[in-house]
């Protein structure tokens, strides 16, 4: 067995997954660059985030079928290209609708590499290898999320419009990755099932593992073939067989996102202003939450075939419920007191006049602090003070808010992350595994846009106690999902895991 070869490929490809994590943090560092010089809204700046999410819908809709007819590696290029154009346009926009296009451009590279990769290394490495191979490519998005943190604190300080450099800077492992692709082989399950170039494939799999391991694979492929439809559609998806690998799919996608992971990465900074801290120190923050995140997904991939996928999951949901718990509690006890400093950093000089006759002042809670301001502030007054001041005013317990943020992220990092894709690359049968990881893959990038886009209007009209209250109980539900449905795939080929899921 060539272990050096298969992780060789394993790591070039999953480099989109690097590109992938690198872009979804870079903006955490731009948002307050962007929201300046565009002069956002809370919805727009939500939109602005989130409208990436639009271009991954695209990507996950798209990528899986016109994988399954060009191949792997030609989508993977086309991800690669696509990356390079939108971090290069995003950096040189002057207007909102210009940059909202640029990054929706990305948003479909996203899409696109977040599918591809994980199903195109599930089908070149051997089964004992493929769980950690898989992973490698949600190692890579961590890595991305971290390097994209450390570059963000490098660069804030850059004169000018330093959001630039931020999002600029991608296009230089963009580019290093479209070049890197065309040393990988195609995908050698792809070439049997859709070409029948047997030999091509024989060729890769003996590079791989061995004369012995090429000839045992292409029997089970073909065997595999021979039972198959030829062709899968849309509509097998929802066929009675398939009920219990669609319900562990959407299930396992839904809750991947509504527990409020890209919230985390895509508002590091801006939630630990929230607990009042710096701007440098919050961007430092950030950086330990990438490497938090970092380790625990090299954890993950040493457990995964070792410890399997379904214990992993149990363990990683039941400590994110904690964890989101433990957040909630710390802004639940937070206080808010008025002194003539803090008041004196308020520039708007009609609010700050407002607020001095609270010099003194302290408030157990921010509905209470908001239920009394409520009568000196007028609507448009209160709402700059939620957005822009509040976090001015607030005492609370911020180690615990580290604390809680970096627990939720070692536990979705050992789990939810890298499990879901594996999983996903593992339970649909060949034939209609591009077609079904693009409905999941957009399923679960519309709710990943939905967490994005509410979060700005969230932190400023529910305040942070109740949102990570709700992301607390839908970490709860994801524990229940798992326990009650999803299946163990560990150490099975991919035709051991169809036999064992579909119907019939």
């Amino acid at each position: 067995m060539n272990k050096g070869y298969s992780i060789f490929i394993s790591l070039v490809v999953a480099l989109g997954g690097f590109l992938l994590g690198f872009d979804s943090a870079v903006i955490s560092g731009a948002v307050g660059g962007i929201t300046h010089y565009f002069s956002m809204t809370d919805w727009e700046l939500g939109f602005s985030v989130g409208c990436v999410i639009f271009g991954a819908m695209a990507g996950n809709i798209s990528a899986g079928p016109l994988s399954d007819r060009f191949g792997r590696k030609k989508i993977l290029i086309i991800t690669a290209i696509l990356f390079t154009a939108s971090a290069s346009w995003s950096a040189l926009a002057t207007g909102y609708l210009e940059f909202v296009v640029a990054r929706i451009i990305g948003g479909v590279g996203i899409g696109g590499a977040i599918l591809i990769a994980p199903i195109y290394i599930a089908e070149i490495a051997p089964p004992k290898l493929r769980g950690s191979l898989v992973s490698l490519n949600q190692l890579n998005i961590v890595l991305g999320i971290s390097i994209a943190y450390f570059s963000n604190y490098f660069l804030k300080d850059i004169e000018g419009d330093s959001w630039r450099w931020m999002l600029g800077v991608e296009a230089i492992p963009a580019f290093i990755y479209f070049l890197a692709l065309f040393i990988v082989p195609r995908s050698p399950r792809w070439l049997i099932q859709k070409l029948n170039h047997v030999e091509v494939a024989r060729g890769i799999l003996t590079k791989i593992g061995g004369e012995d391991y090429a000839l045992a694979t292409i029997s089970e492929i073909q065997r595999g073939i021979a039972k198959k439809e030829p062709k899968g559609t849309f509509y097998q998806l929802f066929q009675n067989r398939m009920r219990t690998i669609m319900i562990i799919a959407f299930g396992i996608a839904f809750f991947q996102q509504i527990t409020g992971i890209n919230a985390i990465f895509y508002y590091a900074p801006t939630i630990f202003e929230q607990a009042g801290g710096s701007t440098d120190s919050s961007f430092l923050q950030a950086i330990v939450v990438g490497l938090t995140n970092l380790v625990f997904t090299l954890v993950a991939i040493w457990l995964i075939d070792k410890l399997g996928r379904k214990p992993l999951l149990i363990i990683g949901t039941a400590t994110m419920a904690i964890a989101l718990s433990m957040a909630t509690l710390a802004f639940n006890n937070a206080t808010y007191n008025f002194s003539k400093v803090s008041i004196d950093q308020i520039e708007n000089s009609e609010i700050r006049k407002a607020l001095n006759e609270y010099q003194g002042k302290s408030f157990s809670s921010q509905k209470e602090l908001f239920s009394n301001l409520g009568p000196v502030l007028n609507e448009s007054q209160l709402h700059e003070f939620k957005r822009n001041h509040v976090k001015k005013f607030i005492s609370i317990n911020a180690n615990l808010v580290l604390i809680a943020i970096l627990l939720y992220v070692a536990a979705f990092a050992i789990s939810l992350g890298p499990v879901m894709w594996t999983l996903l690359s593992e339970i649909f049968p060949s034939n209609i595994k591009g077609i079904a990881i693009s409905v999941v893959g957009f399923f679960n990038s519309l709710v990943s846009y939905t967490v994005t886009q509410f979060f700005p209007w969230e932190l400023t009209n529910l305040g942070p106690t109740l949102t990570f209250a709700i992301y607390a109980i839908m970490a709860i539900l994801s524990l229940v999902f798992v326990i009650r449905y999803v299946v163990e795939t560990k150490g099975k080929s991919l035709e051991e895991v169809e036999a064992l899921l579909v119907r019939g």
